[in-house]
């Protein structure tokens, strides 16, 4: 979805960008509560009184009530930035200086053209080398990105970042108002219950999309005129939180032995 090249220093490495990431959400139609039938938006022009093709769209910038710059694609390719086409890197920084939490926005995998090759695997492999993230701008749908690069799997990936100002402060969060009294007990169990349920590593394949499932079994029932299962109500309130600490340590430790049989039990490899 986008060509251009990487530059770093004097080199420079072309590469195209590919959307790393999908959706598998359901689709959902907007339907007429009389007719159950489609709902049809248009694109109308009042002044003309008539359909609009979208072909015929234009991109308009209001400079004032009812007066409009038009702007086409061909502006917007023309723009005098070097980020239309080139990734210039900036600066590294290292890996854990990006809250990647609060900064990483979409993700687009990183493949090199066939000259570039050896110039991208060098970046690759000195980033994962020193541990070190690239941070750069590019610009592409209608905009100019912040972005990081970074390796991933033995290719590159980009995240386009936000930018500073669109982070807003945590100022007001409730759980940072005044001061709250913790037991050395409750702390030891708490650690105690974290490190129960800590893994080594991150691995996604452990989870499911248990929404999507779960609104699919509907949508079946549905179709089967059969009964939709309602989900359960979550218990409000914490109790005595050193006992719920207790019994969630025990579910833990449960879970991480169940696993760790579980793990077992799976066949092993003959060796060649």
């Amino acid at each position: 979805m986008w060509r251009g090249v990487i530059s770093f220093g004097l080199v420079s490495v072309p590469v195209r960008l590919y959307v790393a990431t999908e959706s598998h959400a359901a689709s959902f139609r907007q339907l007429c509560g009389d007719h159950q039938a489609p709902i049809r938006y248009k694109r109308w022009c009042d002044v003309g009184d008539h359909e609009v093709p979208f072909a015929d769209v234009q991109k308009g910038y209001e400079v004032s009530a009812d007066s409009y710059v038009v702007i086409d694609d061909a502006d917007l390719d023309q723009l005098p930035l070097p980020t239309t086409r080139t990734i210039t890197i900036s600066e590294f920084v290292p890996t854990r200086e990006i809250a990647g939490s609060l900064y990483f926005k979409g993700a687009y995998y990183v493949e090199p053209e066939e000259l570039g090759r050896k110039p991208y695997r060098l970046l690759q492999l000195a980033l994962e080398e020193v541990g070190a993230v690239a941070i750069a701008k590019v610009a592409f749908r209608d905009r100019e990105h912040l972005c990081a690069l970074q390796p991933l799997a033995g290719t590159l990936l980009l995240n386009t970042l936000h930018w500073p100002d669109e982070i807003r402060p945590v100022d007001g969060i409730a759980s940072r108002d005044g001061e709250i009294s913790i037991h050395s007990n409750e702390m030891s169990m708490a650690r105690s219950l974290v490190e129960t349920l800590l893994h080594p590593t991150f691995d996604p394949g452990r989870y499911q999309d248990d929404y999507h499932q779960a609104l699919m079994r509907a949508l079946n029932a549905k179709i089967a005129d059969a009964d939709v299962i309602a989900a359960s109500q979550p218990a409000a309130g914490v109790g005595n939180l050193m006992d719920a600490l207790k019994r969630s340590v025990a579910e833990a430790k449960k879970q991480r032995a169940e696993e760790k049989a579980s793990a077992g039990k799976a066949p092993r490899r003959r060796a060649r």
